[in-house]
């Protein structure tokens, strides 16, 4: 057992534990298949578990156009995740513990957010309360109700990853409380969301910093509800018959923040103080599928809360930290569009663009993509590749970047 981190190390025993129990006393109800994982059954049914697990593995090369100069190539585990979720005594209480054992999940930045440095293992850990027909109430860590790309799996991307508008703005995983209801009139569908959480970030060892983080969405499906979820999943992998589509709206403001961003560095001055500002996000976004053909698009706006008139040049004390690192703010848009052939083979185009809205923030870039994608069971078992070409602010030469990536989820 060298090599497996204590909390999957227990989990597995706990499963190991679970099957020899009912085996002595009575069967489990078990089914197993490829893509939906091993699902249990208690026999008095007091009980559903269902465990998965997928990784994904990415070949890139990036370099500019210019032929002198260097290219960069890379290999990794570009994620590896661990699931189980399910319900206790009723369908009513249901959980989500999801786990992340790659490098790249696991490494951990020298940002306070852990003790000692321990690896970031704990993606969710969730649980929720159908205490309503139309409300639902989760507590826990996991993703906060922001961008829609955020919300979407990574398992069911459209393109290797996702934009870079979503790896600028998006407001991530935290600790909380969701309240989460849906209504029907008629055919159309309205989804209101609303968290309040502590606003540092997932698997946090230290105490709130500056104040709570609020979020609000509504979402509304005038056309009724995708198949199978499909507003949760890229590319149009159920043919919608009829026309479907999904129009999103976010808010969350986040009460003295201390990060870059909800997963950035922690702003810190020369003394070791938190810098701590407040930070407002709307998300605008927008999907629609019909007959393979898929259509996404958001936009975002994120921006320190500053006193009327006052500017960032003005207040750079509290603004730049001793690093000379700000948040990253400004705005950004992504817009994609697919069409999945019978064959399951599919491309698909992509635009953003992103601005930030004074000089100490990010990099201000537009990427043009293009990809292909071959789905051989559905987003559990598919090759992807894509090729982009990034022209960022004041550099004289367009990047280019070359990814292939193959995902397989049990």
């Amino acid at each position: 057992m060298k090599g497996i981190y204590p909390p999957v190390l227990g989990l597995l025993l706990w499963i190991s534990f679970s099957f020899n129990v009912h085996a002595q006393n009575s069967s489990p109800i078990s089914s197993i298949k490829f893509g939906k994982g091993l699902s249990v059954m208690a026999p008095d049914s007091s009980l559903f578990l269902k465990a998965s697990f997928r990784f994904q593995t990415l070949f890139a090369t990036s370099g500019n156009l210019a032929a002198h100069s260097p290219w960069q190539s890379s290999a990794a585990v570009r994620r590896a995740r661990l699931k189980f979720d399910g319900w206790a005594v009723n369908p009513n209480f249901i959980y989500k513990v999801e786990l992340a054992l790659s490098n790249q999940d696991l490494s951990s930045r020298s940002d306070f957010d852990q003790s000692g440095g321990a690896p970031k293992i704990i993606l969710d850990a969730v649980v929720k309360w159908k205490f309503h027909k139309n409300f639902e109430l989760w507590a826990g860590q996991t993703k906060l109700p922001g961008n829609r790309e955020r919300v979407v799996s990574s398992q069911a991307l459209q393109f290797v990853d996702r934009s870079s508008v979503n790896s600028i703005f998006n407001i991530d995983r935290d600790m909380g409380l969701h309240l989460r209801g849906k209504f029907h009139s008629g055919t159309a569908v309205v989804k209101p969301i609303f968290s309040v959480s502590m606003g540092e970030g997932r698997n946090m060892a230290i105490n709130n910093i500056g104040g709570l983080n609020y979020t609000g969405r509504l979402e509304y499906l005038p056309l009724g509800e995708f198949s199978g979820k499909g507003d949760y999943f890229d590319s149009d992998l159920k043919r919608e018959p009829t026309p479907k589509l999904m129009l999103g709206v976010s808010y969350n403001f986040n009460k003295g923040a201390s990060r870059q961003k909800q997963s950035g560095s922690f702003l810190m001055d020369a003394e070791g103080h938190y810098l701590t500002n407040d930070l407002q996000t709307v998300f605008v976004d927008g999907i629609f599928k019909y007959k393979g053909f898929s259509l996404t698009a958001e936009y975002a706006d994120k921006r320190c809360v500053l006193p009327q008139g006052v500017h960032h040049e003005e207040v750079e004390d509290k603004m730049i930290d001793a690093n000379g690192e700000s948040y990253d703010t400004g705005k950004g848009f992504n817009i994609q569009a697919g069409y999945l052939f019978k064959s399951n083979w599919e491309i698909a185009g992509r635009y953003t663009t992103v601005t930030p809205d004074w000089d100490m923030s990010f990099t201000g870039a537009e990427e043009y993509t293009l990809g292909v994608s071959k789905y051989i069971v559905g987003h559990s078992l598919k090759v992807q590749s894509d090729i982009s070409l990034i022209d960022k602010e004041n550099k004289d030469v367009n990047g280019l970047r070359y990814r292939l990536q193959f995902e397989v989820g049990f």
